[in-house]
């Protein structure tokens, strides 16, 4: 399925548009795949052992069928732009919950330290740093952009290609676990992933992104 040039789509958003919203769940379900992309490749390193990407995409689901008469857009780029939008809310909303849960652990471990120290005793407590690098907003938002790009030409994939992609280049799994969960050899799963990638690569080139 062309997900990205779907006509299905826009026609799809008008008649939701026109029954006040009935007939949205199938509309958003086109786009399932397209935000799980988008969640993978954004969510960072220390928020993956503990978030799955699915939760975020159902929790982008339900606000955009809550806010949806805030939608003013027509046509099928806005209406994913918009989606864009109350994705990235979320995983900012997340991260920044993880930073203070991080926080008042650290806060709490330097007390114990503290309390735990003799009299007098100048070492200090252990320091743990929440660092990770934070580009620039400008880098940021080419970072962005550039991953919704890459999700539109993932999403234009057949479905075994983009979940080979998935499971090996964006969840980082071995050959031999990504075949147990598609239920192929390691062998053809390597073939598939090959064969996707050059898929991949001649969409990027026909539209000059790579």
């Amino acid at each position: 399925m062309e997900f990205c040039a779907s006509p299905g789509a826009t026609q799809l958003l008008a008649q939701a548009r026109q029954a006040n919203g009935e007939g949205l769940g199938a509309l958003l379900e086109l786009y399932r795949d397209y935000l799980g992309v988008l969640a993978r490749a954004r969510l960072g390193a220390p928020l993956r052992g503990v978030v799955n990407p699915s939760d975020l995409v159902q929790q982008t689901f339900l606000e955009a069928c809550r806010d949806f008469g805030q939608f003013e857009g027509t046509s099928a780029a806005q209406w994913r732009a918009w989606l864009r939008r109350i994705l990235a809310h979320n995983l900012a909303a997340l991260a920044e919950r993880h930073v203070q849960a991080r926080k008042r652990d650290v806060r709490r471990q330097v007390s114990l330290d503290q309390r735990s120290a003799a009299p007098g005793d100048s070492a200090a407590g252990p320091g743990v740093a929440l660092a990770s690098p934070v580009s620039s907003p400008s880098a940021q938002a080419q970072q962005h952009e550039a991953t919704a790009v890459l999700a539109d030409r993932l999403a234009r994939l057949p479905a075994p290609h983009r979940e080979v992609l998935r499971l090996r280049n964006l969840e980082g799994l071995a050959f031999e676990e990504v075949a147990r969960r598609m239920g192929r050899t390691p062998g053809a799963v390597r073939v598939l992933w090959v064969r996707a990638l050059d898929r991949l690569r001649l969409l990027l080139k026909e539209e000059d992104l790579l």
